[in-house]
Parts: structure tokens; C-alpha cells; sequence
């Protein structure tokens, strides 16, 4: 007999197991042994008697609750059985509060006791009301990046789509007793740190354990997402160049499917009561993407590796990303991760679990470790030598790239300065920016100065052109 989640031994009875006790409680319940060793062999125990009086009394007064002691015999040894029921409200032993998990007790503290007394309560960290911040008090640009995503998913229906910011947030659950919920300053608010503490994701390359570069991603978490992977491919990530006749063809190192749906699962069941960001690790053969969080109660990590129910650890977060096409909500998101990643043929992630936050790690195939990373390269191969004969038909205008798209979009309600710029598009440095965004687009004559007589005043700001507006248009249209 071996001792387990439900079950622990102890040769002989001290006061301090009444910590064991709480454990129990504030778990699935389980059974205090007395008298057996830790390998399960009985060797009972002289005051039995004394122990069945005085233990229901000490249980009640010091934990508030009543339990079965029972007296056992074996082989002629007297045991002691403390059996404890999972409790639905918490427990605590002299202002402590402990729990059992696995073989082991934890003292819950910071982060892992507000969870933990929230959840006891029949509550979640984001489905908390947050007094003092109204609809008036989000950020529009946020409210019509949802409806463009929640209308191309058709999750949601036309007269929740078209309906006012106030009636919208009511729609998505977003309320409780006429206040904002935690989620819908995460979901829809230009600065949800402000009210979050690490509500942000951080995303820096590696060499070895030292840092050479990083960027801070902040904003709405649908901005987050789609961010956070634009700066990964401009900036941190190495793209494979190959050629299919004429045509380019850039493959990076995890499939776009797979690194959305990690950095999704990140934003979307990561612990915001923790106070630290999603950070993401880019080292030359290996990106991890790390989040704090705790698995559901009775989950080890091959409940999570095997097929599982969705159990979100922020309901209200799941259901807007849900509404908005990014999550299934079906316990899936490890199986498409794993799927996109064989048809990449590219290496399964690896994901670990250490009691306080989940790890999806992508190892990087040979080639492109070969690479490095950060920006893109390529192949051995050359191109094929471009035809001599002009073609008949005249050729199709290049599709705006993504970072010049969001800028155009961001650009849609007026002209911005660089300032306003990085603060709509959540990044904040200048030369990024200026770089992936702004010049590409001045370029291409889809943008434009306001000052162009002085390109370096502090009221310069910048403002779609005509070519700027109908490629939005065509955007909007294909969309």
C-alpha cells in the first residue's frame, strides 16, 4: 500500500498534521492515516483511545469542520483513519491555507491563494466586476478590430455585430451588477495594465542566458495576438527561402497555425492574478512561449497532453476569442498545434508543466537552425531565371504587407504622429516602427506626410494617401 492524492501515512500523531487535514479539505478529500510508515506497513499506535476523543474536538475547533475519526485494526495494530470530505468552501489552520496535490501538501499563498479562494467562491480571476471604468472608457479602435474578426468568423450574429459598444460588452457576458468585468479591460481597453499588472506579452532573443534584444507588446490582447506575431516574423524569426518555379515561397520555423494557437492558449489561460507577462523565448534553434497558470483541479500534465474537455481558466477571456474565430473551445488546442506542426513537417512541441505555469517549446528543423534568426534568407537554391517574353496579362499589384496593412487601418480615422502611432500599435520602439511600418508604406505612396516641408517637426504626423485608401478598401473587401 502506497500513499496517494487521497491517502497519507504517519507513524504517530502531532498537532502540525492538522495541516494535512486543511489539505484535504480545500482538495478532493482524503484519508489521514495513524499508525502505518510511509511504505504502508502497520505499526500502530499506544493512545488510540485518547486520539479518537481528543482529534474530532481539536479538527472542529482549529478548522470549523467535522470529520469521521474511525479506530482500524491490523494484524493486531491499532490505526487511527481521519477521513476528510473536499469542503465547498476554504479551509484554513490558524490563517494558513493548504492543499493537497499529488502526494505532496502545498501552502497556497500570492497569486495560487487568490485563485484558489476565488475559484472556492464559485469565481474566476476575469469574470471579477472592477468598479469605477465604464464603456466610454475603452478604446474604439479594439471595438471595431472585434466586430471585423467576430463578422469574417460568423460567430456572432448581425444585430450583436452592429450593436453599440454597451450593448455589445453585454452581449459577450463582459457585466455583472452594472460594472465592467476584469476581462473586458483586457479585451477592450488601449491599456489594460494599468488595472493588470503584466498584461503584456514579452518577447526577447537569446543567446545562451543572455538577453541581446527584447520588445514589450501592450495593448488590448487581440492586439497582443496579432502583434506579437507580426514582431516575430519582422524581427526575431529567420524565414527559409525556396523557389517553386518563379515563385518565392517563405517557410518559418514554426507553422503560423501552430504559433498562433500557443500564443492564443498563452493570453487566454494564462494566471493575470500572477502579475507577469507571456514571455517568449527566441534562441537560434528554439522558441518557447511561457505562461503562469494552474492546471484544473485532479489535471496532471497527461490530462492536458491527452484528450481533454475545454476547461478555461478564464471563461469570460475564452468566450470573446471564441466569438472572434481564434479559439475552438472544443480542448483541442494542443491537437492543432501538433497537427500543423506534421503537416510543416516540423518538430512537435514540447510542453511542460511546473506547478505554477505551462512552457510550449518549438524546436526549430536543422535547416533553418542552420539559418539563425531574425529576418530572412536565402536558400541555396537560385532563382530561376525570369522569362524573357513580357507577359500578356498585366501583372497583379504585390499585396500590401501586414505591417503596412495595420498601419493603414490604424490610419483609417485620421492622421497620427509616430507617439500615437506606437501607442495604437502597441509597440514602443521608435525605429521599429519607423522601419517595418512607416517607411515601407511612404514608399509604396500609400502614406504620407502631413508636414512634408519638414520631415523631423514634432507635429509631423502621417495620413493615408488615395492609394493608401483603396488599398484599405481592397482589404475590407477581400475580407
Amino acid at each position: 500500500m502506497t500513499e496517494s492524492q487521497h491517502v497519507e501515512y504517519k507513524l504517530s500523531w502531532r498537532d502540525e498534521y492538522l495541516r494535512w487535514v486543511c489539505g484535504f479539505a480545500n482538495a478532493d478529500g482524503g484519508t489521514l492515516v495513524i499508525g502505518r510508515d510511509d511504505r504502508g506497513r502497520a505499526v500502530g499506535v499506544a493512545n488510540a483511545a485518547r486520539l479518537l476523543e481528543e482529534l474530532p474536538n481539536k479538527i472542529r475547533d482549529l478548522l470549523g469542520i467535522v470529520v469521521p475519526v474511525r479506530l482500524r485494526t491490523e494484524r493486531g495494530k491499532r490505526l487511527v483513519e481521519i477521513v476528510v470530505a473536499p469542503q465547498p468552501t476554504p479551509i484554513s489552520y490558524r490563517g494558513e491555507y493548504h492543499v493537497r496535490s499529488g502526494t505532496t501538501k502545498q501552502q497556497l499563498s500570492g497569486a495560487a491563494l487568490s485563485a484558489f479562494l476565488l475559484r472556492k467562491f464559485g469565481r474566476r480571476w476575469d469574470g471579477a466586476p472592477y468598479p469605477g471604468v465604464t464603456t466610454a472608457d475603452l478604446d474604439p479602435d479594439a471595438f471595431r478590430r472585434f466586430r471585423r474578426e467576430a463578422r469574417r468568423s460568423g460567430r456572432l450574429d448581425d444585430a450583436s455585430v452592429a450593436a453599440p459598444d454597451a450593448e455589445l460588452v453585454e452581449r459577450l457576458r463582459l457585466t455583472e451588477a452594472g460594472m465592467l468585468k476584469r476581462a473586458a479591460l483586457l479585451l477592450f481597453h488601449a491599456e489594460p495594465d494599468r488595472f493588470c499588472t503584466g498584461a503584456y506579452v514579452k518577447v526577447g532573443k537569446f543567446l545562451g542566458a543572455e538577453v541581446l534584444h527584447h520588445d514589450l507588446v501592450e495593448g488590448n490582447l487581440f492586439k497582443q495576438l496579432d502583434v506579437t506575431l507580426e514582431v516575430l516574423k519582422l524581427k526575431y524569426l529567420r524565414a527559409r527561402i525556396t523557389y517553386e518555379g518563379t515563385v518565392r515561397v517563405e517557410t518559418f520555423p514554426v507553422p503560423d497555425t501552430a504559433l498562433r494557437e500557443a500564443l492564443v492558449n498563452a493570453l487566454v489561460h494564462k494566471d493575470y492574478a500572477a502579475g507577469s507577462p507571456v514571455m517568449i523565448r527566441v534562441y537560434d534553434d528554439r522558441l518557447a512561449i511561457m505562461n503562469a497558470g494552474y492546471l484544473p483541479e485532479t489535471w496532471t500534465l497527461a490530462t492536458l497532453l491527452g484528450p481533454h474537455r475545454s476547461v478555461p481558466a478564464n471563461p469570460d477571456l475564452a468566450y470573446a476569442f471564441f466569438r472572434a474565430g481564434h479559439i475552438e473551445a472544443w480542448g483541442r488546442g494542443l491537437d492543432r498545434i501538433r497537427e500543423a506542426c506534421r503537416a510543416a513537417s516540423t518538430p512537435e512541441p514540447d510542453v511542460t508543466y511546473d506547478g505554477s505555469g505551462v512552457i510550449v517549446e518549438f524546436r526549430f528543423p536543422p535547416e533553418h537552425v542552420a539559418l539563425g534568426a531574425g529576418g530572412a534568407s536565402e536558400a541555396a537554391t537560385p532563382p530561376v531565371t525570369p522569362p524573357v517574353t513580357p507577359p500578356v496579362t498585366p501583372p497583379v499589384a504585390p499585396p500590401v504587407a501586414l505591417p503596412v496593412l495595420t498601419l493603414l487601418r490604424t490610419l483609417a480615422d485620421g492622421p497620427l504622429g509616430n507617439t500615437q502611432l506606437r501607442a495604437h500599435l502597441g509597440l514602443r520602439d521608435r525605429t521599429h516602427v519607423r522601419t517595418h511600418y512607416i517607411a515601407p508604406a511612404l514608399a509604396a505612396g500609400l502614406v504620407e506626410l502631413t508636414l512634408p516641408g519638414k520631415p523631423s517637426s514634432r507635429l509631423q504626423q502621417y495620413r493615408l494617401t488615395v492609394a493608401g485608401r483603396a488599398a484599405l478598401a481592397a482589404d475590407t473587401t477581400s475580407s
